[in-house]
């Protein structure tokens, strides 16, 4: 941690820790009752279902679950918290990493102290962390990169945007979608197209010509994330056969947003990444493409079961594989087993069900 950085956890420290109860409460048993603490990598709707999970397997698990969304995708807002945690003698900590290799000292460090796991975004194994909760993100990807080859089968200009490119998540969804699309005579083969009347650079992957080369990194849901498809869409106006992917839960939305507001809904294809309200909706009306989901329900549900459990000795709960993911579409599809992993395709609208009442059950 940089001298900087760690002058910022220490002031916000203060803060987040008059903010955090105190973990010492006794249960009806006599003993130290076992506190969970959970933190996230930003605020969003994901995390609030990832919040529904933890609480309802607080309640299933007879522990106390301390779940914090910091604002944005900011280490300086949330290592701040988990050293509170830390402070606070909870007996089991599961974070979103934001940096694995910027933070890697320093989980390293509460790893040796508090049994830590990771979530949604993993950290190096080598940092003590006991195992990771979620899906294979560069598989997930895959998928991504497979319904943009349905929306734009003979090919197309593609845009894509993301929080971050130094996240675990975010280096692996993003590399994923591109070996999809990838042939082995166009892998990243550097191309200039002239697209409205300018000269726009790029890479091919197959038949697919990515602007820019890479993916449009936003720095998180706070950023105004809309500006950037709305400005790539500015470029490309009038430019057949586009679609923009958004691999992070408010990147569909924003994207949706500068559709709308260009009146381009179905004409530019857009392809998303988790269950946003509001891009499950889309889904389901066919303004978008499909959007692949992971279970935040569950990560949140799963992280608590698993460290209430090391709390307790028991060890045999830890995950030895990752989790499934699932491809939100209009209609549906049957399910099918695609490298190894049983893949749901559950029509968007029976998705929002289950959704919605996740949502409802922490009152949201």
């Amino acid at each position: 941690m940089s001298r900087t950085l760690r002058a910022a956890v220490l002031v916000a420290l203060a803060a987040v820790v008059v903010s955090v109860p105190a973990c010492g409460n006794k249960n009806k048993g006599g003993g130290d009752r076992i506190t969970i603490g959970v933190v996230t990598n930003c605020t969003d709707p994901f995390w609030d279902l990832c919040e529904a999970g933890a609480k309802k397997a607080g309640k299933d698990f007879d522990v106390d679950v301390l779940f914090r969304q910091p604002e944005g995708l900011d280490v300086a807002k949330q290592m701040p918290i988990v050293e509170a945690f830390v402070q606070q003698g909870v007996k089991g900590i599961a974070i979103s990493v934001i940096n694995p290799k910027g933070q890697k000292k320093d989980l390293t460090r509460i790893a040796a102290e508090v049994p830590l796991l990771t979530m949604d975004n993993d950290a190096d194994a080598d940092t003590g962390r006991l195992a990771y909760v979620g899906v294979d993100n560069a598989e997930a990807g895959r998928a991504v990169g497979r319904l943009v080859k349905k929306a734009l089968p003979n090919g197309g200009t593609i845009g894509m945007f993301i929080g971050s490119d130094v996240s675990a998540n975010g280096t692996a969804r993003t590399q994923g979608v591109l070996d999809e699309l990838a042939t082995p005579d166009a892998n990243g083969k550097a191309e200039t197209r002239k697209l409205n009347g300018k000269d726009v650079p790029g890479k091919l992957y197959g038949k697919y010509f990515l602007v820019d080369g890479e993916a449009k990194t936003d720095g998180g849901p706070e950023k105004n994330p809309q500006q950037y498809p709305h400005a790539m869409l500015g470029r490309l106006e009038g430019v057949p056969d586009v679609c923009l992917i958004g691999l992070y839960a408010y990147n569909p939305p924003a994207i949706l947003s500068a559709v709308r507001s260009k009146e381009l809904i179905g004409k530019v294809k857009i392809v998303g990444f988790d269950e946003n309200p509001v891009t499950l909706k889309a889904v389901a009306a066919g303004e978008i493409e499909g959007t692949v989901v992971q279970d935040p329900y569950n990560y949140g549900y799963k992280s608590v079961e698993i460290l209430a459990a090391v709390a307790r000795g028991d060890k045999s709960k830890l995950p030895t594989k990752s989790m499934a993911y699932q491809v939100v579409t209009k209609d549906g599809a049957p399910d099918q087993t695609i490298n190894g992993l049983a893949i749901k395709f559950p029509k968007a609208a029976d998705y929002e069900v289950t959704i919605k009442a996740q949502f409802a059950s922490i009152g949201k």
